[in-house]
C-alpha cells in the first residue's frame, strides 16, 4: 500500500520526496481517526483523500522553505533526446503547475472522478473545479504542442 501511496503523492506534489512526506503525514492522521471510521472502511482510499486535501491546501499557502533553481549544482551529462522525451516533458510540466491544478488533474483524469465528485473531496464549487482545470490544459498546451512540433532541418542541400 505505501508504495501506491507515495506515488498517488508523487502525482499530487510533483516530486518524489515531497509525495513520500505526504504519504507519511496522511498515514499517521489516518491512524489516529481509525477509531471514527468504519471498521471495515477503505484505509488507502481514505488515506488518498487525506492527502488530496493536505495537496490542495499547500497550494493556497506560500511555500517559503525552497528557493527553485533551473541550474542543478550537481550538473549531469546533456541528454541528445531529453527535449523529445514526451514522459519526462509531461511530468515537469505537470510538476510547474499549482497544487491546486495539478490535484484537478489527478483527481478528474488519473483517479477517473466526476467534476462532481471531485468537488466534493476537494470541499470546493464545481464551477471551481472546471475552472482549475481549463486552466491547467491551457499551461499544459502550449509546452507540449512545441515539444510535438516537428523539428526543423539542420542544413538543406541545394537543388541541382
Amino acid at each position: 500500500m505505501l508504495p501506491r501511496l507515495v506515488r498517488h503523492g508523487e502525482r499530487l506534489t510533483g516530486d518524489h520526496g515531497h509525495g513520500e512526506d505526504l504519504a507519511q503525514e496522511a498515514l499517521v492522521k489516518t491512524y489516529r481517526a481509525w477509531l471514527r471510521l468504519h471498521p471495515d472502511g477503505d484505509a488507502e482510499a481514505y488515506t488518498k483523500k487525506v492527502m488530496t486535501r493536505a495537496a490542495w491546501r499547500t497550494g493556497r499557502q506560500r511555500w517559503r522553505r525552497e528557493i527553485p533553481t533551473d541550474v542543478l549544482p550537481d550538473g549531469r551529462a546533456d541528454d541528445p533526446y531529453e527535449p523529445r522525451d514526451l514522459a519526462r516533458l509531461v511530468r515537469a510540466t505537470l510538476r510547474a503547475l499549482p497544487a491546486q491544478q495539478r490535484a484537478v488533474l489527478l483527481l478528474r483524469f488519473w483517479a477517473g472522478l466526476t467534476e462532481q465528485e471531485v468537488s466534493t473531496v476537494l470541499g470546493c464549487r464545481v464551477g471551481t473545479v472546471k475552472s482549475r482545470a481549463h486552466r491547467a490544459f491551457t499551461a499544459l498546451r502550449r509546452p507540449l504542442a512545441d515539444a510535438l512540433a516537428p523539428a526543423a532541418p539542420a542544413h538543406t542541400r541545394p537543388s541541382t
